[in-house]
């Protein structure tokens, strides 16, 4: 893409003025009359539109002002001739970003288009965070860069709206409840509500009748009628969290409803369809569960139709960073304080920890630090990474970049400042490096639940 579009009609001045402009190193696009200029600028140009006042049919100041309403950022050097200098003011009170009166030197117009074309490059970069923020919202908190997180949300978005039953899989603390929130926020059923049943926290006596309701007089204490969760969650969602807790009598019943699509309420022979898609998890190996006789293998391979396994946070540690980053400014927003400062003991943990209670456990410590309460032991140093150095070296830099910018929320200027490098160098080494700059603005979030 272009750095400057030119317009003018006058041919002589026309290509005159791009050399110039060429010879400083920037990319020019010519054109001229302002009606070629408007069937290709719009407001995706990256760079900076350079315009006669007069010409034939559409002069500067209207092009100027179709421009502004495409896109009210985008910068407009106007050129005037001594008498449309009166002309050229007014326009800049309208927005425009500069006038060059002719005649100029080529030196003015080149500082002019590089001073126009650096806040260019800001407005567009910020567009594009606040685009990324968006999209971030959307797969918070199932935040990460790496390869296996990129594959988990694409695995999501796949069988959200395919309505199927869903097994999830994951250690404590993994987000296993946040992703049964995304496939249903994700899937056509999101109006209706999402329920959630964890199983191993009822107590056997009471989780049938929570799960398929009672009628009146259906045994002591059932004064009047109660809708169970599964009927609830009819159109749509039944989250069943550690589901390998279920007895085996109740496993018996969930299996029919799954078959069915259909409940029977204690105390009634009469049977109710339901609608609903469920999704289970478990924290343990099932398979193991089945082969030891304690889980159905039956229910197992009902519930397996698609599986989702959530990987452990010490198997993405490149996203430890970002994650960081977004549960320190969320805690520090909640506890009414400034974010602190990153300090080499917290970067240490950051970087050495194995994390076994996962998400949450990085969560817990994340609200620790901004309340000043982190353990600042010292800690021993890890051992030196296997491979060749210039590879021990890249990983080392590329870990640095990810907790400056985790410290500072993606903002680069101050990650910039931090690392003592300049701008230029540090995209360099973002493409290098694979690091995605925009996925550490941190938006606001719900906590990552099991």
């Amino acid at each position: 893409m272009s750095d400057v579009a030119f317009i003018d009609d006058d041919e002589v001045l026309r290509v005159a003025n791009v050399q110039a402009l060429m010879l400083a190193g920037l990319s020019v696009v010519s054109f001229s009359s302002a009606v070629a200029a408007l069937e290709e600028i719009d407001q995706t140009f990256p760079g900076v539109v350079v315009s006669d006042v007069r010409m034939p049919r559409i002069d500067g100041l209207e092009l100027f002002r179709r421009l502004k309403r495409c896109d009210a950022d985008l910068p407009v050097i106007l050129v005037t001739g001594h008498g449309d200098i009166a002309m050229a003011v007014d326009a800049m009170r309208e927005g425009a970003y500069d006038f060059l009166a002719k005649p100029y030197a080529s030196e003015r117009l080149i500082t002019s288009v590089r001073h126009a074309l650096d806040k260019r490059r800001l407005v567009l970069e910020n567009r594009e965070l606040r685009r990324s923020v968006e999209a971030a919202r959307e797969d918070l908190p199932l935040l990460g860069s790496t390869p296996v997180m990129e594959r988990l949300r694409q695995m999501l978005h796949q069988i959200a709206d395919a309505d199927v039953d869903v097994l999830v899989e994951g250690e404590t603390g993994s987000g296993k409840e946040v992703v049964a929130h995304a496939l249903h926020r994700w899937s056509r059923r999101a109006p209706r509500p999402l329920v959630t049943v964890n199983c191993g926290a009822l107590p056997e006596t009471v989780i049938e009748s929570e799960l398929f309701g009672y009628e009146a007089g259906a045994f002591t204490g059932a004064l009047k009628k109660r809708v169970g969760r599964i009927e609830h969650a009819n159109g749509g969602t039944l989250f069943l969290d550690e589901i390998e807790a279920m007895s085996p009598a109740l496993q018996v019943k969930l299996l029919r409803v799954l078959e069915a699509r259909e409940i029977a309420p204690l105390g009634t022979n009469e049977t109710r369809r339901v609608d609903i898609r469920v999704v289970a998890a478990s924290k343990v190996d099932l398979p193991a569960l089945v082969r030891q006789g304690s889980f159905r293998e039956d229910l197992y391979y009902r519930l397996h139709v698609a599986a989702v396994r959530i990987p452990a946070l010490r198997e993405r540690r490149a996203d430890v960073p970002l994650l960081f980053g977004h549960f320190l400014a969320r805690a520090a927003e909640r506890f009414r304080r400034p974010p602190p400062p990153v300090d080499a003991d917290v970067r240490r943990h950051l970087a050495t920890h194995d994390w076994p209670g996962n998400v949450r456990e990085l969560v817990h410590y994340a609200e620790r630090v901004a309340l000043g309460l982190a353990e600042t032991a010292p800690q021993a140093l890890p051992p030196a990474a296997a491979g060749p150095l210039p590879e021990r070296v890249d990983a080392f830099e590329a870990a640095e970049i990810r907790l400056a910018l985790a410290a500072h929320q993606g903002d680069v200027q101050a990650t910039v400042a931090a690392l003592g490098l300049p701008r230029k160098t540090f995209y360099d080494k973002l493409r290098r490096h694979g690091i995605d700059q925009s996925a550490y603005r941190s938006p606001r979030g719900r906590t990552p639940a099991d």
